[in-house]
């Protein structure tokens, strides 16, 4: 990896650097005061989860996902991220929000409600999809929750980087350095999953039959691994043989586009066995492909560009390049009321927009298989003394290999900051070279300790904190109120046109749909 100095020296001075752009995109289970998972539909007063802009289901009726607009600074998007969160809680009666990313006590396997949005054409895909992973993956693995980050640069900076890497201006170059991001992230995103992993434990309802060989009773009620940082992250989460034998190549958008598309077309034998239908000819997935549509694939990070209507995201991306990266390694922190917070937004910018600025060469086939154990042994042992991780050219110490991204990074810092007028990036970075130092200070490490210094169980410990943060939103100033139910008013009235307005029948809508453009 060499030096991206040349590039911060360019960008140094850019008053952009301080109006980076960020979303988030964040989910969470409805739970019973008892902590049990809310069997209730999704609440009237929260909108249509088809159409409102802020507030939607993901796979179960019982899990939220809050989404912020595009905002410029880390404080704005958490404030809109409170905004939406203070609401929500204010219209679902006496339910909470679940603070952790591994979930609460589910019960059984079928009565774990999968999402419904309406009798449109687009709303029945969406549950169908669902139905698909069900069948697919179980409805225990897709109860598991997180944070998305999306992050782009203002258009301003990018005739600067372009210039400074000998290249015109135009989509293709930043379609390509947002590849040169992702490929940098895949290598180094290692670190994310040990600063702010935040899932090494899990209650045991959880488990499906053969997974206890793999993890250590805690309690009766508990399972964990002793150094782990995000199950989430690992074998025990969003995982499938199927998606393991993909081989999706990120050096360019040609290359992620034929290797991806491949995925969504070529058949696989367990869910061709599945089958398309049901005996009564009702849908039981969309397709028996790999992957039934682009957002069924597991990534650690996403190239992504807004969709028109009724378009595919492949296809979008095709069409008109990639506009931002979503970032999807993020767990909830249960010690934060919103699960993340202004700093950790500002570490992510700056992590990012190091992986956007420093060299990324291509991927190879043996450096692939080394960063998916790398994942995988932060995963289960992150916290363990000495720990090493895998490098181009041999391994090197988890600790050692941290300091040197962190050195980095807070490169990258001084310069955001010294446009900002302050030193909050730098702190961000530094606040997180301590918890390399002391492994204690990691989340994960943090929630096992509490489990055990309270000898509670971690459905105790997900539902004493999740009251916490209902009781800290209702201390906070209500804002936006107004404004988010008139979003849920007006989505309910837009659903209602989307639902009159079809004239087309499902299975043509389906077929139309399904089909990738140019191919």
């Amino acid at each position: 990896m060499t030096d991206s100095a040349n590039l911060l020296e360019a960008l140094a001075g850019r008053p952009e650097l301080a109006k980076l752009r960020r979303g988030i995109e964040k989910e969470s289970l409805r739970v019973s005061p008892d902590g049990e998972l809310a069997r209730t539909p999704h609440p009237q007063a929260l909108g249509s989860p088809l159409t409102h802009p802020n507030i939607t289901t993901d796979f179960s009726e019982a899990q939220l996902e809050l989404i912020t607009g595009v905002h410029c600074s880390a404080e704005d998007v958490i404030a809109e991220l409170e905004a939406i969160h203070g609401f929500v809680c204010a219209n679902i009666g006496d339910e909470l929000l679940w603070a952790a990313s591994m979930p609460c006590r589910l019960g059984a396997e079928e009565d774990i409600p999968i999402a419904r949005f309406g009798t449109s054409n687009v709303g029945r895909s969406k549950t169908v999809y669902r139905n698909g992973l069900s069948h697919r993956y179980g409805r225990r693995m897709q109860a598991i929750s997180g944070i998305h980050y999306n992050f782009s640069l203002p258009e301003a900076l990018w005739p600067v980087i372009a210039e400074s890497r000998g290249r015109n201006h135009d989509q293709r170059f930043v379609t390509d350095a947002y590849f040169g991001l992702i490929r940098n992230f895949r290598r180094y995103s290692w670190l994310l999953i040990y600063l702010f992993g935040a899932s090494p434990a899990a209650c045991r309802s959880f488990l499906a039959p053969g997974q206890e060989a793999a993890l250590e009773a805690l309690d009766e009620d508990t399972t964990h691994l002793p150094n782990a940082t995000s199950l989430r992250m690992g074998r025990l989460g969003y995982q499938s043989e199927a998606q393991a034998a993909l081989d999706i190549s990120y050096d360019g958008l040609d290359q992620y586009d034929a290797t991806l598309g491949k995925a969504l077309t070529i058949p696989y034998p367990a869910y061709d066995a599945i089958g398309l239908r049901g005996p009564g000819g009702e849908y039981r997935q969309l397709s028996t492909a790999v992957l039934q549509i682009e957002n069924e694939f597991y990534a650690t990070i996403r190239p992504k560009r807004r969709t028109r209507s009724g378009e595919r995201p492949l296809d979008a991306l095709r069409e008109r390049g990639v506009e931002y990266v979503e970032v999807r390694c993020m767990d909830l922190d249960p010690f934060l009321p919103l699960g993340i917070d202004a700093a950790t937004c500002r570490f992510l910018d700056v992590f990012l927009l190091f992986c956007l600025l420093a060299d990324s060469p291509a991927e190879s086939s043996r450096e692939s298989a080394a960063l998916a154990a790398n994942q995988l042994v932060v995963v289960e042992c992150g916290r363990e003394p000495n720990l090493s991780v895998a490098l181009a050219d041999g391994t090197q110490t988890l600790a050692s290999w941290a300091k040197h991204l962190l050195d980095r990074c807070t490169g990258v810092a001084a310069t955001v900051d010294a446009v900002s007028g302050d030193r909050k990036h730098e702190d961000a970075v530094a606040s997180q070279r301590d918890k390399v130092d002391a492994p204690e200070q990691t989340p994960s490490a943090r929630v096992l300790a509490e489990l055990a210094s309270r000898r509670e169980a971690f459905a105790s410990f997900g539902l004493r904190r999740s009251m916490e943060h209902r009781q800290w939103l209702a201390q906070r100033e209500p804002v936006a109120r107004n404004q988010l139910a008139d979003a849920s008013a007006e989505s309910h009235h837009r659903q209602a046109e989307i639902e009159a307005g079809e004239s087309e029948s499902f299975d043509d809508y389906l077929a139309r749909f399904m089909t990738l453009d140019q191919r």
